[in-house]
């Protein structure tokens, strides 16, 4: 049974920051793409950021280009997402996804169940 399980977020002023992690249970981690989507109340989910499965390769929405960075750990089959200065449109529930190294939803198989980020003005 494979399990994405995300943690660190919570209630932030803007400007501040926080760290999200994803710990996965997935075989040989080293072998998927991971990414990170959000979804607003009323909105669609969206592309975040993602890593190859080496971690050599990021890719991020342009919204968070140059305050986010994704990095994982192979060794602790966990995936990071530092946010830094953070603003109120920040604010949304956060997932993490494993599959192919990819912007696509649809091309990810393995997704959890998300942690909310508030980012307070």
């Amino acid at each position: 049974q494979v399990q994405l399980v995300e943690s660190g977020g919570g209630l932030v002023q803007a400007g501040g920051s926080l760290r999200l992690s994803c710990a996965a249970s997935i075989r040989i981690f080293s072998s998927y793409g991971m990414g990170w989507f959000r979804q607003a109340p009323g909105k669609e989910r969206e592309f975040v950021a993602r890593i190859n499965q080496s971690g050599g390769n990021t890719d991020y929405a342009d919204s968070v280009k140059g305050r986010f960075t994704i990095s994982r750990d192979n060794a602790k089959n966990t995936v990071y997402l530092q946010m830094d200065s953070l603003k109120p449109e920040d604010t949304a529930v956060y997932y993490c996804a494993g599959g192919f190294y990819t912007r696509r939803p649809d091309e990810l198989y393995y997704w959890g169940q998300g942690t909310q980020v508030t980012v307070s003005s």
